[in-house]
């Protein structure tokens, strides 16, 4: 910890508000503070600056300004929504870890046009942090998604609907998916269910972009050939960086 400071009865917006005048700068959109474990400088790059660096430069520039606070533990407030995608100010910074009901592991919240990503590290995998710092990423892509990028997106998603395609990227997706199948009024639910897809597959294809992954394998996956059309769509909406790429048979032999 780079400091010595009590956090024990800090809530997120308050630990945001104290120390939003700490943030260092990573980029023109990012900036950081750290008060978990002390960040050597290969912690800082996989933390921190690889992450950022292989950021689309159509997703960094369609963000607000950005701090990430990077913590011990965060504990999820009495009421607290558990979907990874809710948005609160009642969860709280922990130095020590909370019972297993409480604990959670990231947060966003907005402190007027800033928005702030508050993620807890410790007994956390890095390769969990980033799929986590990915989806709060699209999840503010997704909450303020373009109607171009609806209209995309939603061009494939009607083709996979109307060919009854199986299986979704991830559990949020899946859950609405099976609900708009089973409603009687679909038209209700689909934009629902479009959004929250665009922001599983955009998690999956920014974290593939930054790290070598794996996608898991079960009844529930999307079909190989058409999850590989929803990140041809996403490639072009939103380029790789240069230097990185999508596809294995993209990269540079």
């Amino acid at each position: 910890m780079p400091a010595q400071f009590d956090l024990s009865k800090l809530s997120v917006r308050q630990f945001a508000e104290r120390f939003r005048g700490e943030v260092i700068p990573l980029s023109n959109t990012f900036s950081y503070f750290c008060a978990s474990v002390p960040m050597s400088e290969e912690d800082l790059k996989e933390y921190l600056q690889e992450p950022v660096a292989a950021l689309p430069p159509a997703i960094a520039a369609a963000l607000p300004k950005t701090s990430i606070f990077l913590v011990p533990y965060l504990e999820r407030g009495i009421g607290r929504d558990r979907s990874k995608t809710k948005m609160s100010a009642g969860d709280f910074i922990s130095i020590e870890k909370p019972p297993d009901g409480r604990l959670t592991s990231s947060t966003h919240i907005q402190l007027g046009e800033e928005t702030v990503l508050v993620f807890a590290l410790k007994d956390q995998e890095v390769a969990e942090y980033h799929y986590r710092f990915y989806h709060l990423l699209a999840t503010l892509v997704g909450e303020h998604w373009t109607e171009a990028m609806e209209t995309a997106y939603s061009r494939v998603l009607r083709e996979e609907l109307s060919a009854e395609v199986h299986g979704e990227v991830d559990e949020p997706s899946w859950r609405l998916k099976q609900a708009l199948r089973r409603s009687k009024t679909a038209r209700a639910g689909i934009r629902d269910y479009a959004r929250q897809s665009f922001i599983d597959t955009l998690t999956l294809y920014l974290h593939g972009i930054c790290c070598d992954i794996d996608v898991d394998t079960g009844p529930r996956q999307l079909p190989s050939r058409h999850l590989r059309r929803r990140l041809i769509a996403l490639e072009e909406m939103f380029p790789p960086p240069a230097g990185y790429a999508v596809f294995p048979e993209q990269l540079e032999p």
